[in-house]
């Protein structure tokens, strides 16, 4: 699924980023190369990061 149309950015490539680097949805999409247009998108880039980063703290805590 696309989470944001004016950079073709898919929610994979989102969560892939999220894992790698921490930030805002504004911060993601600079580490991706892109820059937010229209901005429509960034309420629901900005769920996705924070349920990215909760699955990735849970993965870590039941490792521990």
């Amino acid at each position: 699924m696309y989470v944001c149309i004016c950079n073709a950015i898919r929610e994979k490539d989102l969560r892939c980023a999220a894992r790698r680097c921490r930030g805002s949805a504004e911060a993601i999409y600079g580490a991706l190369g892109r820059t937010p247009q229209c901005r429509q998108c960034l309420d629901d880039a900005e769920d996705i990061i924070a349920d990215e980063l909760s699955s990735c703290d849970t993965g870590m805590a039941a490792a521990a």
